[in-house]
């Protein structure tokens, strides 16, 4: 079958929106690093609405870190990909233009670093997860323990990296009088731009410490809160992006009808009329991120632990039991007793959105893939709103039943047979089988920036935890989830 490309658009848009401006009339103006499923659904959505609202030299090349082939279909599709939007009441095509090429960083690092330094690109995002950035959330600065750290640091042929690679590139563009562009991390970290600040200017001052200070002075790295349920591509999802288009899409993706963008706006060079599109711009993107964390990434959490134990293979499958539902809804009640007020936002209405985006048929989304990394995960989503919720005497019986489930997740005994995904694997399955509850729970607490001080050492949070795993020791987890969906009730 033909493949989705700039010649076959005409036929395509007969069944599925096109881009709404002339794409060669538009000149890159982003570059991004980190091409994969969430960035097409969610930044390239945003930018091509944005360039179809008002105009600009917006688009974007898309750098894919290591895999090679992604970069080749975004070129030979033209940067053409079909987003299917699946809702409950069916599935809608989108034909997304705002790539305009696409290149790897591990085979073509000198041309990744050609286009950061065009004087045209103004902005560079990144999705590249916080394991993919190297930086020690500890001390804030680079690892150089890192193999693709080590690699950058050395400078002994081109950065590979996202730090080395954009802290490289601001070098030169600092030398040759250049603007600094600005870099707008879009992964789902919590105040994701001083992370990515601090990272930049640890790797640039071990290199030059005058080039650390001229970055600190000159370089915005606002921060930013996303949010867009994303599933990972499979067979069904080209099968219907044929079906829809009548072309093969190497690169379609599926993804939810809600997307949400807060970002704190500070682009001195300019940027994408992304408002278009909904996304909000705000001097306090904090306590946005707050509430998505704790309320809709603190649920999943919770759904893909339940959902791996009992065998579920997708989040609309553990909502589907009325029980696990009673369960999750317990979760984002004693969730959103932690968060403060946000103007513009009617909490509880907001959760009831959550459990019809959880619930959402048409949405394959794996709970195997939620459950990963979770060291890096739950220290934001469970043990953050705990903390808080100790020191206000509150509820915390659903954040203890989170952690619960992951310590007994982390032994890797899954109905799936799926190998536990978490770049600290090893010492989490070693705490995971120290056998008692309390053992358990000793060799999770020995583990570094891991659980907080102040919770560890509450008798509650104790005694909800060792009273679990014991538990979970001595009967089957859909007792268990029983009994706590009739307290929960």
């Amino acid at each position: 079958m033909t493949r989705l490309s700039a010649q076959t658009l005409a036929a395509v848009a007969e069944t599925a929106a096109p881009p709404q401006y002339d794409r060669a009339a538009r000149r890159v103006g982003i570059v991004h690093l980190g091409l994969g499923a969430f960035h097409k659904a969610h930044q390239a959505f945003y930018t091509d609405a944005a360039m179809a609202a008002q105009g600009g030299d917006w688009k974007i090349i898309g750098v894919s870190m290591r895999n090679e082939e992604v970069a080749a279909d975004f070129n030979e599709q033209d940067g053409l990909f079909t987003m299917l939007e699946k809702g409950a009441e069916g599935t809608r095509a989108q034909i997304i233009g705002s790539i305009d090429h696409a290149l790897c960083a591990r085979t073509q690092p000198d041309q990744v670093l050609q286009a950061l330094c065009d004087e045209n690109v103004r902005v560079v995002t990144t999705t590249v997860t916080e394991k993919g950035y190297g930086i020690d959330r500890a001390t804030g600065g680079v690892d150089p323990s890192n193999p693709v750290i080590a690699h950058d640091l050395a400078r002994d042929s081109a950065p590979v990296g996202a730090i080395g690679l954009i802290v490289t590139a601001l070098e030169r563009r600092r030398d040759r009088g250049i603007a600094p562009f600005t870099v707008l991390c879009c992964d789902n970290l919590p105040d994701n731009g001083a992370f990515l600040r601090a990272g930049l200017i640890d790797f640039a001052r071990r290199h030059d410490p005058a080039l650390g200070q001229w970055i600190a002075d000159t370089v915005p790295c606002p921060s930013s809160m996303v949010d867009r349920i994303t599933p990972a591509q499979t067979g069904e999802t080209r099968a219907l992006a044929r079906a829809l288009t009548g072309t093969d899409d190497a690169l379609a993706v599926e993804t939810e009808p809600f997307h949400q963008w807060v970002i704190e706006d500070t682009f001195p060079t300019g940027r994408p009329a992304w408002e278009a599109a909904g996304a909000i711009f705000t001097e306090d993107v904090a306590a946005y991120e707050s509430m998505k964390l704790r309320l809709l990434n603190g649920s999943h959490s919770l759904i893909a632990y339940m959902g791996q134990l009992l065998g579920k293979t997708y989040v609309r499958d553990v909502m589907a039991d009325p029980c696990l539902e009673v369960i999750v809804r317990r979760h984002l009640q004693q969730a959103a007793a932690t968060l403060p007020a946000l103007p513009g936002i009617d909490v509880p209405q907001y959760c009831e959105a959550l459990i019809a985006r959880f619930r959402n048929p048409s949405i394959a989304h794996e709970t195997l893939q939620i459950a990963s990394d979770g060291s890096e995960k739950l220290p934001q989503r469970i043990f953050a709103p705990a903390s808080d919720a100790l020191a206000t005497d509150g509820p915390i019986d659903s954040f203890a039943f989170v952690a619960g489930l992951w310590m007994w997740y982390c032994r890797g005994e899954l109905p799936s047979g799926a190998a536990l995904n978490d770049p600290r694997a090893d010492g989490l399955r070693d705490a995971a089988d120290a056998g008692t509850p309390e053992a358990i729970l000793a060799g999770f607490e020995a583990i570094e920036g891991l659980i907080p001080s102040d919770v560890s050492a509450s008798p509650r949070w104790r005694g909800a935890i060792l009273g679990l795993l014991q538990e979970l020791s001595d009967k089957p987890l859909a007792r268990i989830i029983e009994a706590t969906c009739e307290q929960a009730d």
